[in-house]
Protein backbone atom coordinates (compact mmCIF):
# COMPACT_ATOMS: atom_id res chain seq x y z
CA UNK A 1 0.00 0.00 0.00
CA UNK A 2 2.68 2.14 0.89
CA UNK A 3 4.21 1.82 -2.92
CA UNK A 4 1.08 3.00 -3.99
CA UNK A 5 0.44 5.53 -2.01
CA UNK A 6 3.98 7.15 -3.13
CA UNK A 7 3.00 6.23 -6.81
CA UNK A 8 -0.40 8.25 -6.40
CA UNK A 9 1.70 11.08 -5.10
CA UNK A 10 4.19 10.72 -7.36
CA UNK A 11 1.77 11.15 -10.22
CA UNK A 12 -0.05 13.90 -8.62
CA UNK A 13 3.09 16.00 -8.58
CA UNK A 14 4.09 15.04 -12.05
CA UNK A 15 0.62 16.40 -13.38
CA UNK A 16 1.00 19.44 -11.42
CA UNK A 17 4.29 20.37 -13.23
CA UNK A 18 3.37 19.22 -16.62
CA UNK A 19 0.28 21.39 -16.39
CA UNK A 20 2.49 24.46 -14.97
CA UNK A 21 5.33 23.61 -17.46
CA UNK A 22 2.93 23.37 -20.63
CA UNK A 23 0.97 26.56 -20.24
CA UNK A 24 4.13 28.29 -19.40
CA UNK A 25 5.58 26.96 -22.34
CA UNK A 26 2.46 27.63 -24.68
CA UNK A 27 2.84 31.69 -23.43
CA UNK A 28 5.85 32.03 -24.22
CA UNK A 29 5.20 30.31 -27.65
CA UNK A 30 2.45 32.64 -28.60
CA UNK A 31 4.30 35.88 -27.60
CA UNK A 32 6.45 35.18 -30.27
CA UNK A 33 3.42 34.10 -32.34
CA UNK A 34 3.41 36.21 -35.63
CA UNK A 35 6.80 38.12 -35.01
CA UNK A 36 9.67 37.90 -37.07
CA UNK A 37 11.41 35.07 -36.33
CA UNK A 38 14.66 33.21 -37.71
CA UNK A 39 13.77 30.09 -39.31
CA UNK A 40 15.86 26.80 -41.07
CA UNK A 41 15.17 23.66 -42.13
CA UNK A 42 17.01 20.86 -40.63
CA UNK A 43 16.80 17.32 -41.88
CA UNK A 44 14.61 16.63 -45.72
CA UNK A 45 12.02 19.46 -45.19
CA UNK A 46 11.88 20.21 -41.20
CA UNK A 47 11.50 23.46 -40.78
CA UNK A 48 12.55 25.04 -37.76
CA UNK A 49 12.21 28.31 -35.76
CA UNK A 50 14.19 30.08 -32.44
CA UNK A 51 10.63 29.82 -31.47
CA UNK A 52 10.91 26.25 -30.77
CA UNK A 53 14.53 26.49 -29.76
CA UNK A 54 13.74 28.66 -27.07
CA UNK A 55 10.07 26.46 -26.18
CA UNK A 56 12.43 23.76 -26.11
CA UNK A 57 15.21 25.05 -23.84
CA UNK A 58 12.01 26.48 -21.52
CA UNK A 59 10.76 22.78 -20.99
CA UNK A 60 13.95 20.75 -20.96
CA UNK A 61 15.25 23.35 -17.79
CA UNK A 62 12.08 22.93 -16.26
CA UNK A 63 11.28 19.61 -16.42
CA UNK A 64 14.57 18.05 -16.14
CA UNK A 65 15.36 20.00 -12.76
CA UNK A 66 12.17 19.26 -11.38
CA UNK A 67 12.67 15.01 -12.43
CA UNK A 68 16.37 14.68 -13.08
CA UNK A 69 16.15 11.10 -13.02
CA UNK A 70 13.86 10.89 -15.38
CA UNK A 71 14.87 10.59 -19.37
CA UNK A 72 14.31 13.26 -22.23
CA UNK A 73 13.24 12.74 -25.65
CA UNK A 74 12.29 15.96 -27.83
CA UNK A 75 12.29 17.02 -31.70
CA UNK A 76 14.28 20.12 -30.97
CA UNK A 77 17.56 18.50 -28.47
CA UNK A 78 20.05 15.88 -29.85
CA UNK A 79 18.89 12.64 -28.67
CA UNK A 80 20.35 10.95 -25.41
CA UNK A 81 20.31 7.44 -25.68
CA UNK A 82 20.55 7.26 -22.05
CA UNK A 83 17.02 7.71 -21.98
CA UNK A 84 16.27 4.17 -23.37
CA UNK A 85 17.58 3.05 -19.98
CA UNK A 86 15.71 4.99 -18.25
CA UNK A 87 11.47 3.87 -16.70
CA UNK A 88 10.18 7.18 -17.30
CA UNK A 89 10.84 9.87 -20.35
CA UNK A 90 9.43 13.15 -20.76
CA UNK A 91 8.64 13.02 -24.75
CA UNK A 92 8.36 16.75 -25.89
CA UNK A 93 7.47 18.55 -29.32
CA UNK A 94 8.06 22.18 -27.96
CA UNK A 95 5.92 23.49 -31.07
CA UNK A 96 4.30 20.90 -33.12
CA UNK A 97 2.68 22.03 -36.41
CA UNK A 98 5.82 24.78 -37.09
CA UNK A 99 4.74 25.18 -40.63
CA UNK A 100 1.41 26.24 -39.29
CA UNK A 101 2.95 28.86 -36.55
CA UNK A 102 5.62 29.79 -38.90
CA UNK A 103 2.80 30.94 -41.50
CA UNK A 104 0.48 33.13 -38.94
CA UNK A 105 -2.20 29.93 -38.61
CA UNK A 106 -3.75 28.73 -35.57
CA UNK A 107 -3.74 25.06 -35.87
CA UNK A 108 -0.21 24.72 -33.99
CA UNK A 109 0.00 23.33 -30.46
CA UNK A 110 3.09 22.19 -27.78
CA UNK A 111 3.07 18.26 -26.97
CA UNK A 112 4.24 16.93 -23.88
CA UNK A 113 3.63 13.32 -22.37
CA UNK A 114 5.57 11.08 -19.52
CA UNK A 115 6.16 7.51 -20.48
CA UNK A 116 6.61 4.52 -18.58
CA UNK A 117 8.35 1.92 -20.16
CA UNK A 118 6.72 2.56 -23.63
CA UNK A 119 3.85 3.82 -22.65
CA UNK A 120 2.69 7.13 -21.78
CA UNK A 121 1.37 7.76 -18.93
CA UNK A 122 0.80 11.77 -18.57
CA UNK A 123 -0.01 14.15 -21.30
CA UNK A 124 -0.76 17.47 -22.00
CA UNK A 125 -1.66 19.30 -25.35
CA UNK A 126 -1.77 23.50 -25.60
CA UNK A 127 -3.29 24.97 -28.48
CA UNK A 128 -2.52 28.75 -27.02
CA UNK A 129 -4.04 30.20 -29.84
CA UNK A 130 -7.43 28.54 -28.70
CA UNK A 131 -6.74 28.31 -25.34
CA UNK A 132 -7.81 25.03 -25.23
CA UNK A 133 -5.53 22.64 -22.79
CA UNK A 134 -5.96 19.01 -23.29
CA UNK A 135 -5.32 16.73 -20.37
CA UNK A 136 -4.99 12.98 -19.47
CA UNK A 137 -3.64 10.16 -16.56
CA UNK A 138 -3.62 7.07 -17.28
CA UNK A 139 -7.04 5.31 -16.38
CA UNK A 140 -8.30 8.52 -15.15
CA UNK A 141 -9.99 9.77 -18.54
CA UNK A 142 -9.35 12.84 -20.78
CA UNK A 143 -10.55 17.06 -20.99
CA UNK A 144 -10.52 19.43 -22.45
CA UNK A 145 -10.01 22.46 -20.35
CA UNK A 146 -11.08 20.64 -17.11
CA UNK A 147 -14.38 19.05 -19.04
CA UNK A 148 -14.10 15.22 -19.99
CA UNK A 149 -14.04 14.06 -23.92
CA UNK A 150 -15.29 11.35 -25.44
CA UNK A 151 -14.43 9.99 -28.73
CA UNK A 152 -17.27 9.89 -31.17
CA UNK A 153 -19.04 6.42 -30.89
CA UNK A 154 -21.10 4.45 -33.83
CA UNK A 155 -18.82 2.55 -36.53
CA UNK A 156 -19.78 4.62 -39.86
CA UNK A 157 -17.70 6.37 -42.12
CA UNK A 158 -18.42 10.17 -42.45
CA UNK A 159 -15.41 11.56 -44.63
CA UNK A 160 -16.51 15.23 -43.87
CA UNK A 161 -15.49 13.76 -40.10
CA UNK A 162 -11.93 12.58 -40.85
CA UNK A 163 -8.66 14.45 -41.64
CA UNK A 164 -5.62 13.15 -42.61
CA UNK A 165 -3.65 12.30 -46.42
CA UNK A 166 -6.43 12.01 -48.68
CA UNK A 167 -4.82 8.94 -51.03
CA UNK A 168 -5.03 7.16 -47.71
CA UNK A 169 -8.26 7.59 -46.54
CA UNK A 170 -9.68 7.48 -49.87
CA UNK A 171 -8.92 4.10 -49.47
CA UNK A 172 -11.76 3.70 -47.42
CA UNK A 173 -14.09 4.82 -49.59
CA UNK A 174 -15.92 3.11 -52.61
CA UNK A 175 -16.43 6.42 -54.27
CA UNK A 176 -12.93 7.35 -53.74
CA UNK A 177 -12.76 10.91 -55.82
CA UNK A 178 -16.36 11.89 -54.25
CA UNK A 179 -15.05 12.30 -51.10
CA UNK A 180 -14.31 15.48 -49.07
CA UNK A 181 -12.36 15.33 -45.74
CA UNK A 182 -12.22 17.45 -42.81
CA UNK A 183 -9.70 20.68 -43.45
CA UNK A 184 -6.22 19.76 -43.02
CA UNK A 185 -5.14 20.58 -39.26
CA UNK A 186 -1.39 21.27 -39.05
CA UNK A 187 -0.48 19.51 -36.22
CA UNK A 188 -1.22 16.23 -35.84
CA UNK A 189 -1.10 16.56 -32.09
CA UNK A 190 -3.87 18.22 -32.32
CA UNK A 191 -5.65 16.55 -35.05
CA UNK A 192 -5.63 13.29 -32.64
CA UNK A 193 -7.13 15.45 -29.95
CA UNK A 194 -9.89 16.36 -32.30
CA UNK A 195 -10.72 12.66 -32.20
CA UNK A 196 -10.74 12.47 -28.42
CA UNK A 197 -12.94 15.58 -28.24
CA UNK A 198 -15.47 14.11 -30.85
CA UNK A 199 -15.25 16.94 -33.27
CA UNK A 200 -13.52 14.00 -35.78
CA UNK A 201 -14.80 10.44 -36.12
CA UNK A 202 -11.54 9.59 -37.28
CA UNK A 203 -7.70 10.77 -37.67
CA UNK A 204 -4.81 9.36 -39.70
CA UNK A 205 -0.97 9.42 -39.59
CA UNK A 206 1.00 9.38 -43.02
CA UNK A 207 4.52 7.24 -42.13
CA UNK A 208 7.40 8.89 -40.42
CA UNK A 209 5.40 10.76 -37.79
CA UNK A 210 7.92 10.98 -34.81
CA UNK A 211 7.41 9.64 -31.12
CA UNK A 212 7.06 13.45 -30.02
CA UNK A 213 4.40 14.04 -32.29
CA UNK A 214 2.22 11.07 -31.39
CA UNK A 215 2.73 10.40 -27.15
CA UNK A 216 0.75 12.32 -25.53
CA UNK A 217 -2.23 12.82 -28.25
CA UNK A 218 -2.21 9.12 -27.96
CA UNK A 219 -2.91 8.73 -24.30
CA UNK A 220 -5.78 11.33 -24.66
CA UNK A 221 -7.18 9.66 -27.35
CA UNK A 222 -6.92 6.44 -25.49
CA UNK A 223 -8.18 8.01 -22.44
CA UNK A 224 -11.53 9.52 -24.39
CA UNK A 225 -12.52 5.92 -25.10
CA UNK A 226 -10.68 6.24 -28.64
CA UNK A 227 -8.26 3.44 -29.72
CA UNK A 228 -5.11 4.48 -31.63
CA UNK A 229 -2.46 2.16 -33.08
CA UNK A 230 -1.08 1.60 -36.38
CA UNK A 231 -2.93 0.68 -39.06
CA UNK A 232 -2.64 -3.18 -38.52
CA UNK A 233 -4.16 -2.46 -35.13
CA UNK A 234 -0.33 -2.85 -33.25
CA UNK A 235 0.33 -0.78 -30.26
CA UNK A 236 2.73 1.99 -30.71
CA UNK A 237 5.71 1.42 -28.19
CA UNK A 238 7.75 4.78 -27.44
CA UNK A 239 11.14 5.40 -26.34
CA UNK A 240 12.23 2.74 -28.34
CA UNK A 241 15.54 3.35 -30.22
CA UNK A 242 13.90 3.99 -33.47
CA UNK A 243 11.58 6.91 -32.74
CA UNK A 244 9.51 6.88 -36.74
CA UNK A 245 6.28 5.15 -36.95
CA UNK A 246 4.24 4.11 -40.07
CA UNK A 247 0.76 5.37 -40.58
CA UNK A 248 -1.78 5.32 -38.17
CA UNK A 249 -5.24 5.87 -37.23
CA UNK A 250 -7.07 6.86 -34.06
CA UNK A 251 -11.04 6.67 -33.55
CA UNK A 252 -13.58 5.50 -31.18
CA UNK A 253 -13.27 1.51 -30.56
CA UNK A 254 -16.14 0.60 -32.99
CA UNK A 255 -15.14 2.92 -36.00
CA UNK A 256 -10.90 2.21 -35.55
CA UNK A 257 -12.18 -1.68 -35.84
CA UNK A 258 -13.82 -1.36 -38.66
CA UNK A 259 -10.78 0.85 -39.78
CA UNK A 260 -8.36 -1.62 -39.27
CA UNK A 261 -10.24 -4.88 -40.15
CA UNK A 262 -10.51 -3.03 -43.83
CA UNK A 263 -7.14 -2.17 -44.67
CA UNK A 264 -5.86 -5.89 -43.14
CA UNK A 265 -8.04 -7.41 -46.07
CA UNK A 266 -6.80 -4.32 -48.41
CA UNK A 267 -3.46 -3.60 -47.28
CA UNK A 268 -1.55 -0.61 -48.39
CA UNK A 269 0.95 -1.32 -51.30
Amino acid sequence: MADADTDDITTARDAALLTECVREAGALALSLFRTELKNWTKGAASPVSEADIAVNDLLESRLRSATPDYGWLSEESADDEARLDKRLVWIVDPIDGTRAYLAGREDWCVSVALVERASPVLAAVFAPVSGEFFFAIRGQGATRNDAAVHATAGADLDFSRMAGPKPLVQRLSPSPDEISLYPRIGSLALRLCRVAQGSLDAAFAGGQSRDWDLAAANLIVQEANGKMTALSGDAIEYNRREVAHGVLVAAGHDRHARIVEHFRNRPLP
